[in-house]
This record gives structure tokens, C-alpha cells and sequence, in this order.
């Protein structure tokens, strides 16, 4: 049934961290639902959902909110916003990802990983294009890089770590070439796709 079916979405990859907050002295814990689950698929006439976020909640809670986030947690967030080309291309398109970047406020904190989509990437279908991939990176402050595996546990994340995570998109479905010229003006004006990869992926070509 090629008009009922989703083109592949985005993989779940979580995360959670643990440790003393220096604020009050109390142990925390906090999973990240900032970066839980990234695009859904396309399917015929409609483009993936942008951002599923905590996915039991069938998108009913995409975030955590930032200013709690920041007081039940030593952390300060940085970034977290929509990722630009990071949809499966397609007559209709993947929902978009989402990055998320904040600076660990605890010393020896554990980081505990979980899921998938860091090597494989959600399907397109019917001549749609791939998503990205997932991944979560740790910037120690001494210049190391820290790359969890999808089930990991890292001990000993000392503070002023950076910790950066991508949730990706979903996968797009349809022939790229055929998706509305109009739709992807206002696309590349906005940011949610680059005219680069408009041009490589869609055919594009700027009036």
C-alpha cells in the first residue's frame, strides 16, 4: 500500500547524566529530552513531522523546558534548535532534526547512552532521500572528544565539558526533482534547506 506508508524515521538516541549539582550539594538526574528522537518519515502528500522529541508522548511534549532544564540541572544550555538539511529530501520531504548543545556544570558526572541511528541513518522511499545520522560528542576542556557508543556508560565527565547531540531527520519519499518550487524558495529563505543542498538534492535553480 504505497499511499499508506511512511518513509523511515529518525531512531531514537537518549542520553542521561547523573551527578553532585554544586548549587545545593544534591545528587540529580536528568534524561535528555531535548535530543530524544529527531524527524518522523514522509509519506504520500504530507512531509515528517519536524522534531518528534519524547516520542511516548506522541508529540504531545517536545522539550524539556530550558529554564527548568537549567535549574533542576547544573547545566547551561547553549543551543537547541531545528537542523538545517537535516530532512531526507523528497517530492515530500523528512521532518527536520533538531541539535542540542549545553555545557556540563558537574564534576565526575556519568553519562549513560542508549538507542540507535548512529550508523544508520532513516530510509527514503520511492526515490526519497536518507536522513542524517545521530550522534553525541563530548568536548572535554582539555581538547579531548569523547564519542559515546549507542549503549554507553562514560564516568569520571568533568565540568565545563560541552556536550553536543544531534537527533536527525526522517526520511523523504517521492522523487526529489518533483517537489514544489515554491515550497522550496520559501524552504531555503527560511533555513530549512541550504541552496547548496537544494541544487545538489532537488534540482533546484534560483530564479
Amino acid at each position: 500500500m504505497p499511499d499508506r506508508v511512511t518513509a523511515g524515521w529518525n531512531n531514537l538516541l537518549a542520553s542521561l547524566t547523573t551527578g553532585i549539582d554544586p548549587k545545593n550539594n544534591e545528587k540529580y538526574v536528568d534524561i535528555g529530552f531535548m535530543g530524544l528522537k529527531g524527524g518522523s518519515g514522509a509519506m504520500l502528500g504530507t512531509d515528517g513531522y519536524d522534531h518528534i522529541g519524547m516520542i511516548d508522548a506522541s508529540g504531545g511534549v517536545l522539550d524539556q523546558d530550558y529554564e527548568m532544564f537549567e535549574q533542576q540541572t547544573p547545566h547551561t544550555l547553549i543551543k537547541h534548535e531545528l537542523l538545517t538539511d537535516s530532512a531526507g529530501a523528497g517530492e515530500w520531504r523528512g521532518g527536520l532534526g533538531v541539535e542540542t548543545i549545553f555545557r556540563i556544570g558537574s564534576d565526575d558526572t556519568q553519562l549513560v547512552t542508549f538507542g540507535d541511528g548512529d550508523f544508520e541513518p532513516a530510509f527514503g522511499l520511492f526515490g526519497g532521500g536518507e536522513g542524517g545520522l545521530n550522534f553525541i560528542r563530548l568536548h572535554y576542556p582539555d581538547g579531548q572528544t569523547v564519542v559515546p557508543k549507542n549503549k554507553d556508560l562514560i564516568t569520571g565527565v568533568p565540568m565545563g565539558t560541552t556536550y553536543h547531540q544531534v537527533a536527525s531527520g526522517g526520511g523523504g519519499y517521492g522523487d526529489p526533482k518533483k517537489r514544489d518550487r515554491k515550497l522550496l524558495a520559501d524552504e531555503i529563505r527560511n533555513g530549512v534547506i541550504t541552496l547548496e543542498s537544494a541544487r545538489r538534492d532537488y534540482g533546484y535553480e534560483a530564479a
